[in-house]
């Protein structure tokens, strides 16, 4: 199948674009590759020095060249979806040393929760961990001693960030090793409505922490498509995973031969062996657009949207939203995982998952089929699912069709024509809304403004009965400038009270509510920011807002609205506490959503 005429047209521009940043990038990458590992021109004392705790490999590394692996890792204990990584370091360097190779943990980097800080000050040092995560990969793979690299990453930002460091190191192989999802608990319809229940007041606590309890049961992932499945979901388009292994649970058989064949696979794209396959040559323009691709077609998170940005550019590929525009426009929605329906990835992978999905769009020409991937082939490679034959770790081909078409479904027969995603953009700058949950009635909202500067003032409005009428809500000053921009999510339950009592009601935000975003039109990453003297800066109570995601259109109608000068708000308890201290250099430095949210960006 030719490839369809849209995503010829985006790459083309891409590349255009990018041609002068992705060539300096790869000319740095080919003189880094020249230089080769630093291990065997070390000195005496500095060989020492890596080789003192490498126990029974100290001979291995000190006399032979079969190869060494490099680990960094993302584990802690506190995430559900990192805690399997403990088990991994031992099982890697058990499986090198089958095929002749070392490994080490070349070192850690932070992990945090955005479930767990939601609605919290630690909600604000979530987006800048991204770029602390990039800065600890540098600092891992510093001393210069792998010949390949596994990297144990699974959520929102920890996955993005461990992609800038690596693409800083782009001339080293690179394997991504998932943990998995946490098997199915109560379902995330289920958990919702109590969750609403509460914010209406008609359960205790008691009752909800019981409901979230039976939700977030046991180790793996969070079992919705939000931005950490999502970043699983990219990691196999993008052809970074082992074909079918993103949602395989922790604890089984098959999770752990995936992580094992992992090891030895990045070992074997390394330059000493034959297949020599940089992690700088799969992640071009062309992988990119895969990723987008894969992003629309599932209905993914709209984190995205900022993380592929600053992603593709530390690989000198420069993305815009434009780009994801007019890919949504024509690649069609193929799945409902909640919050877009009610299944989650669990009941996503048995109905034929992500090599189903794939299958599909190669075959209508929506993908790129000719990149390259840790598997040696191109991404019909990834139609493949992996299973155990007598204890030994095979592949075969997946199925052909969807097992369950109320949640995946063919490219003939799509959800909807278009993708998960809309651009918005008007009088009030530019945004993004994830389209792929939102019922069409309610895609566009015309209505008075009420206006806070922070989700806490927008609740207490909600709960003192002030939010009876169609509303559009702004929160501002919510932008990586102003606090790091935090996703609001704490909003939704009464948000959705709103809209189930028949209110129409939209947000507007230069923060973030993305990565379970779900039934309630959001206009979200508005840029400019109101620190910048954003549009949104000038609105008022009850100026009329338009936020439609049919045309495109976000606009204030008040008369003179824009003339007004912009509102200036006390940001001081931003600066300090839980952390925020330490993160100043980051919101003087960041840039803007559309190019990144990142401090790497200048």
């Amino acid at each position: 199948m030719p490839i369809h005429p849209t995503i010829e047209a985006v790459t083309s521009r891409i590349m255009s674009r990018s041609a002068a940043t992705r060539t300096a990038y790869l000319a740095r990458m080919d003189a880094a590759r020249k230089q080769g590992p630093a291990r065997a021109h070390l000195s005496c004392s500095g060989q020492a020095h890596t080789y003192a705790a490498t126990g029974q490999d100290q001979e291995a590394l000190a006399t032979q060249s079969a190869g060494h692996l490099g680990i960094v890792t993302a584990y802690n204990d506190m995430l559900s979806a990192h805690q399997p990584f403990e088990t991994y370091p031992a099982a890697l360097k058990d499986a090198v040393r089958e095929i002749g190779g070392t490994a080490q943990v070349a070192g850690g980097v932070p992990a945090m929760c955005d479930g767990i800080t939601q609605g919290e000050a630690g909600m604000e040092l979530s987006l800048f961990s991204r770029d602390a995560i990039a800065m600890g990969v540098g600092v891992a793979l510093s001393h210069n001693v792998f010949d390949a690299t596994v990297y144990l990453g699974v959520c929102d930002k920890i996955v993005p960030g461990l992609i800038i460091g690596a693409q800083v190191f782009g001339h080293l192989p690179v394997v991504f090793l998932p943990a998995g999802p946490m098997t199915s608990g109560i379902s995330n319809d289920e958990k919702s409505e109590v969750r609403k229940k509460f914010a209406a007041g008609e359960i205790g606590r008691e009752e909800l922490l019981k409901s979230e309890m039976a939700a977030y049961h046991g180790p793996g992932t969070c079992t919705f498509y939000g931005t950490a499945n999502t970043n699983q979901m990219l990691m196999e388009f993008m052809g970074l995973h082992l074909p079918g292994s993103s949602f395989v649970s922790p604890g089984t058989d098959l999770r752990d031969a995936l992580t094992r064949e992992g090891g030895k696979r990045a070992l074997a794209l390394s330059a000493l062996g034959n297949d020599y396959t940089p992690v700088c040559e799969v992640l071009d323009e062309k992988a990119y657009v895969n990723g987008i691709v894969g992003l629309m077609a599932s209905g993914g998170s709209t984190n995205l949207l900022i993380h592929l940005i600053a992603m593709a550019r530390a690989g000198g590929v420069i993305l815009d939203w434009q780009d994801f525009a007019e890919l949504s426009d024509v690649v069609p929605l193929l799945a409902r995982v909640y919050p877009n329906g009610l299944a989650d990835v669990n009941h996503f992978h048995a109905a034929g998952g992500l090599g189903l999905m794939i299958r599909e769009l190669l075959g209508a020409g929506y993908l790129h089929p000719d990149t390259k991937t840790v598997t040696g082939q191109g991404l019909g490679s990834y139609i493949m699912e992996p299973f155990l034959e007598n204890g030994a770790l095979t592949w075969r081909e997946g199925t052909s069709e969807s097992l369950n078409e109320q949640i995946i479904r063919p490219a003939s027969k799509p959800f909807q024509e278009t993708g998960g995603l809309a651009r918005l953009t008007g009088n009030l700058g530019t945004g993004v809304m994830k389209v792929s949950a939102v019922a069409e009635e309610n895609r566009v909202i015309e209505a008075p403004a009420r206006i806070f500067h922070n989700q806490d003032e927008a609740k207490d409005a909600f709960k003192n009965g002030e939010l009876t009428e169609d509303v559009v809500i702004v929160v501002r000053f919510q932008g990586p400038k102003a606090n790091g921009m935090p996703e609001l999510h704490s909003m939704t339950p009464f948000l959705s009270i709103m809209q189930g009592r028949g209110q129409k009601v939209a947000l507007v935000t230069d923060g973030r509510m993305s990565g379970a975003s779900g039934k309630i039109p959001s206009a979200i990453h508005v840029v400019p920011e109101a620190l910048d003297g954003g549009p949104i800066a000038k609105l008022r109570d009850g100026d009329i807002v338009r936020v439609d995601a049919t045309t495109g259109t976000l606009e204030v109608l008040t008369d003179g609205a824009l003339q007004r000068d912009a509102v200036t708000a006390d940001l001081s308890a931003y600066q300090h506490g839980t952390g925020r201290e330490l993160f100043g250099l980051f919101r003087n430095n960041v840039t803007s959503a559309d190019t990144g949210a990142t401090v790497f960006g200048h």
